[in-house]
Order: C-alpha cells, then structure tokens, then sequence
C-alpha cells in the first residue's frame, strides 16, 4: 500500500515538472527596461507577446518611471495614460486606442495578468514622445527622452578589457543585412552593452573572407552588409564604428583574417574584384575553404596593402590578426611555389612556411610603424606554440594542434625581433584540462615575453561555456582565469572570443564579470 502511494505521489511530481521549469525559466528570463541609461525597476516582470512581438509591462513602469498618470477603470476595463498634454486610452480586448481622441490601431491592447493591468510598452512610449530601442542579445528595451547622457566608462587604467565582434556570417554584427540604419542602432547598443559589462577595447573583423567592411580601392564591400558581395551599404561602416567607439572612449582595433580568401570554396557569388578572381594562381583549394598562398610575395604584399588601406585611411588604435596563416589539419598544395620561391635558402618545406609568415608579420609591422607610429599592432596565435614533447622548451602539454608545426607561425620569433607590439594567444582550455592547461599555458607565454617589449593579452573561450569539454560547467572558470591572471605584470589584459559569448550570459557570465571588473 505505501508502495502504491508513493508511486502516486512521483507520477504527479512528473506532472508537474514542465510547469515547474516553465516558471523557473520565466524567472530568469527577464527584461530590463532602461530610461536615459537608468534602469526602471518593477516587481512584475515584462513578457513578450508571441507571434505579434509586443512587451507588455506593468502600468506601475509607466506611472512610476516615466512619471504618466495612469488611471483604471475596472468596470469598462479601460486604462488612461496622460503625460504633457497626451492622452491616451487603451481598452483590455479591443485592437484600437484612442491618442488625443483619434483611434490608432493596436498589435497588442491591455491584458490582466495575475490582478496587474499590463500595457504594450513600445506603443504607450513612442505617443508619449519617447524613443524605443530594442536590445535581443542584451533582452534589454531602453528608453530616451531625447536628453541621453552617456556615462563615462569604468576606470580601468592601462588594462585591456577586450572582445572580439565576428561579422563573419553575421555573428555579432550587422545582424541586418539591409538597413544602414539599422546597423548603425545595432552597432552602438552592441558597444553600450559590452561597456556596461567592463569592456575597454573591440576587435572588430573587418576582413571577413577577402572583403571589406568599407570602401576599398583594391577588394570587394563584404557580403555581410548587404547579403550580396561586392553591393553598397550606401555608407562606410568602418568609419561610423570607429567613431562610436571612440565616443565612448573605448579602443577600436581593425581585425583582419590575414590569409583566408573565401569561408568555402565556391566562387560563384564572389565579385569579379574578389582576389580569387583576380589572382586565381595566388589561391589554394583545401577542400573546405580557399587561401591566399604565403608563399607568393605579390600576394602577401597585396594583404599587406590591403591593410594599410585601413591603417591610413582610419583613426584606428590597432591592427589586429587571428591566425589565420598556413591551415591546419589538412593538404596545402604549395609544392610549385616551394620550388619557384625558395631559391635554396631553406632545407625544408616546413621552415620555407615559417619564413613566409616571418617575413609578411615583420613587413607588415615596419609597414604600420613607419605610417603611423601609435597604432598597436598585435596578433592572435594559436594558444600553443610547441609541445614539450617536441621541443623542450615548449609548454607542458599535449595539444594535438601547434602554432609553430601546424600553422607554421613562429610566434617565438616574432616577440624576440620585436616585430608585434603585443601578442594574444587563444588560451582556449579549462583550468582543470589535463592535456593542455590554463595554468600552465599563461605560466609559459609570460615567461617568453618577460624581458621583452611586447605585452602579452590573454584570449579566453567563453563560447565553450556550458559544453561538455572539461571545466566549462560554470562561469566561474573564466573568472578564476581573471584571477590567475593577476599573478602576472607581463599580462596587461584579457579578449573575450566572442561578443555575443558574453553578452547572452551564458551561465551567468555576464553578470559575474561585471561584478569582477567593477
């Protein structure tokens, strides 16, 4: 008999479990709501209205934080809002409203929700003379009077708070491939959203696969802007963000993808301009993407031009470049370039690659220096430059990629010639990784810059939170990785791979982060 009870009693726990969920991710699911940067706080918290996309916010929002006098009518079930001389009338299952007695239609009208009368929230702001932003990644809606004050960034001395923005297929910017305007609203609730969080500093992609992100005499406008390569966004995107950044007294560094040509391999949709058009005999098929060769000299001078374009054209603080140099992992048929660029000074095919890269990483630096002796010029390896196991003076660690034997980039070199100013390596494993770890992979990279002139900025993964690789089951890794950090002077900071990784708030990141940089 108790058996049986118990089993009632589980069977109707199970039952009740997706409600229970359902609630709890409601809870946390919450939008903030913002006037003029101040957040309006309510003990009921917003919702949208599924398939018409409608916030609907308690009159308490209204009355208290925009200072409207709300007045209900239980019997008509009618709300009036008045604020300077509007007026506006919303009846609760009618699609129309009254504004100063002329009737508007309405995608949304007043619902009762738990005994609160709730209001569409963007209707009841605009006919009140507010303007309305909608923030998806941040799920945060903010409100202007008109009289916006941009509060100063968080003093964070010298110390790099960075994250990088992937325009690549999209990924954090222009999510709009068709209004300018829409990109530039984009772009600037992006930046005041990674300022709240802490950030000083974007890397912004610029060159996503052989394109621009602005007007260029030598490669095509990116497909990004407008879905088609080549197309005009009818303004320079590079110019607008550069601004805005500086505005909020935040650095912008112009990212580049040195060597990627194409994200695929098909040419079909590229424009005629595109490099592997114009220069097909630069390119290399490897199955998966194309590159440019780094073996040809014309075509690592015509990246290095294509660079200086924006190094001249751009108040910019930096350059920045991923690593992408020779790819990993798979067949690179630079047999015929070998044999006609050599001329004997190499033994091998591995170390002509790494002469390649040496020689595009030096000249492209003296190139930045010479115009423009401020802007920092740095790049982002690969976290591992060799393993232990293979060179004894490598990092403790068994990864199955290297910098130097699969990417051919001898980032040693760079630092001891002094070639980059800073250099950011991937650190992208967990503190507890047993075959390659955190600690010791910062241990190793101060240790190559300690006595030298290039500052060392960690990359750290925070698009691994929350998978099943091993130590990323909370947000706290990437701060107790801030806090290692801090064991070093060598590391003057830290870049967050990517925006949106932080600005969704995986595991609460977000949150903690703010909470550490402030």
């Amino acid at each position: 008999m108790k058996l049986r009870r118990w089993l009632l009693v589980l069977i109707m726990l199970l039952l009740c479990l997706p409600s229970v969920v359902l609630t709890a991710q409601a809870k946390t699911a919450g939008i903030s709501i913002q006037l003029d940067g101040v957040n309006l706080n309510s003990d009921v918290s917003p919702y949208i209205l599924p398939k018409v996309y409608v916030t609907m916010v308690p009159t308490r929002i209204i009355s208290e934080g925009l200072g409207a006098s709300v007045d209900w009518n239980q019997k008509s079930k009618t709300v009036t809002i008045g604020k300077d001389g509007s007026n506006l009338q919303l009846t609760s299952g009618k699609k129309t409203a009254f504004v100063n007695g002329s009737s508007v239609a309405l995608d949304a009208s007043v619902e009762i929700k738990n005994g609160r009368v709730m209001v569409p929230l963007r209707f009841i702001s605009e006919n009140l003379g507010l303007q309305v932003e909608w923030n998806q990644t941040a799920q945060r809606i903010s409100l202007f009077t008109g009289m916006v004050v941009v509060p100063p960034p968080v003093s964070t001395g010298d110390e790099i708070r960075g994250a990088w923005i992937s325009t690549v297929f999209n990924l954090d910017w222009p999510k709009s491939k068709t209004s300018a305007e829409q990109q530039k609203a984009s772009y600037t609730s992006l930046l005041d959203s990674l300022q709240e969080v802490g950030i000083n500093t974007v890397y912004v992609q610029v060159r996503p696969a052989g394109d621009a992100l602005y007007p260029s005499s030598m490669v095509p406008w990116s497909k990004v802007l407008t879905g088609i390569q080549g197309a005009d966004p009818g303004y320079d995107p590079l110019a607008f963000m550069v601004e805005e950044t500086h505005k909020r007294n935040m650095e912008f560094h112009a990212w580049f993808n040195p060597f990627r040509a194409n994200t695929d391999i098909l040419t079909a949709t590229l424009d005629p301009s595109h490099v592997a058009l114009s220069h097909p005999d630069w390119i290399v098929n490897t199955g998966k993407q194309l590159y440019i060769n780094p073996g040809i000299p014309d075509a690592r001078e015509h990246i290095i031009d294509t660079i200086m374009e924006v190094v001249n054209g751009y108040d910019i603080d930096g350059i920045h470049l991923d690593d992408y140099f020779y790819p990993s992992n798979t067949v690179f048929n630079d047999d015929a370039a070998y044999r006609q660029y050599n001329n004997g000074v190499y033994s091998n095919l591995g170390d002509w690659r790494r002469g390649n890269i040496n020689a595009f990483v030096q000249s492209l630096g003296e190139s930045i220096h010479r115009a423009k002796p401020n802007v920092e010029y740095g790049i982002s390896p690969f976290g591992v430059w060799r393993n232990q196991s293979v060179d004894k003076t490598g990092s403790d660690t068994k990864a199955g990629v290297t910098a130097y034997d699969s990417m051919y980039a001898d980032v040693r070199a760079w630092i001891q010639n002094g070639w980059i100013d800073y250099v950011a390596p991937q650190i992208y494993w967990s503190m507890s990784n047993p075959a390659v770890d955190y600690d010791k992979l910062v241990d190793w990279w101060v240790g190559e810059v300690r006595g030298t002139d290039v500052d060392l900025i960690i990359g750290h993964a925070p698009y691994k939170l929350g998978t099943s690789e091993i130590g990323w089951q909370s947000a706290s890794e990437i701060i107790n990785q801030l806090k290692y950090n801090q064991n070093y002077s060598e590391v003057t900071g830290s870049i967050f791979f990517r925006a949106e990784n932080i600005l969704s708030n995986p595991l609460g990141l977000k949150d903690q982060l703010q909470s550490y940089y402030r």
